[in-house]
């Protein structure tokens, strides 16, 4: 897993995540899929996000979880250290396989995380074995292949997930899946068409750094991409299904 990120990354994202229309709209969508469990739990849950990076989502996960327990886990010291600038949650280093805790959990996140694992199928099966009978996990990962590019390989992923290969695996790992779509639909031909002119033209600047341009905030545009993407909370909220996105987020249950 090690493999699978580059630290070097947590100091560009600590700069922008706040602030970034990408970032600002999985918050919506995912606040939304939380916000809707927990109102349905009894005090004293546990809530667990994987990959926590800078805390970004960590903070929002307790925001969303009155009454309950939210902890951190990442692979790298780097991110916890600027996830505690931001929440006052608990963190821990550790690796999914090796998960060093003895409860389980009513609640796992993973957010833009299982396209970094190679063995993401067993990945998934760790994440059932930590969570309570009839837990959920609450996962997004980026969509369609074809929008594979330099941002793909400079930010190490394994691969792009299908809505259907999604499903498939996290069913393969004993999951029941209770929600899946895509989202990020507004910025879908934005995306799809900037990675095709960049094939065309040959950008002879390397992965990083094309990726770096591409998360700059430019300050008119920002804002206006934001509010193409705010609608999509409602629609996930009432559970509808988008049929296009550059992002898949699914919900799942423990199946026993």
């Amino acid at each position: 897993m090690s493999e699978g990120y580059d630290p070097a990354f947590f100091k560009s994202l600590d700069e922008i995540e706040d602030r970034h229309f990408w970032f600002r709209a999985r918050k919506r969508v995912v606040a939304t899929v939380i916000r809707n469990l927990t109102a349905r739990l009894k005090g004293g849950y546990h809530v667990l996000e994987l990959g926590c990076g800078n805390g970004g989502m960590l903070r929002l996960l307790k925001e969303c979880s009155p009454g309950g327990k939210v902890i951190g886990m990442d692979l790298f010291a780097q991110g916890l250290r600027n996830a505690r600038t931001r929440c006052d949650c608990a963190l821990v280093q550790g690796d999914v396989g090796r998960p060093p805790f003895g409860e389980q959990f009513q609640i796992v996140g993973m957010f833009d995380v299982l396209e970094h694992i190679e063995q993401d199928v067993a990945a998934l099966r760790d994440v059932r074995r930590m969570l309570a009978p009839g837990g959920a996990i609450v996962i997004t990962v980026p969509a369609h292949m074809s929008l594979w590019s330099y941002f793909d390989v400079a930010a190490h992923h394994a691969r792009r997930y299908s809505t259907q290969e999604l499903a498939a695996k996290l069913d393969i790992a004993g999951f029941e899946v209770e929600y899946a779509t895509q989202f990020m639909g507004a910025i879908y031909p934005l995306v799809w068409l900037g990675r095709r002119v960049k094939a065309v033209l040959g950008d002879s600047s390397d992965a990083v750094k094309q990726t770096q341009q591409e998360l700059r905030i430019t300050p008119g545009l920002n804002t206006l991409l934001d509010h193409a993407l705010a609608g999509e909370e409602t629609l996930i909220r009432n559970r509808r299904k988008l049929t296009r996105g550059t992002s898949i987020l699914a919900l799942a249950r423990r199946r026993d």
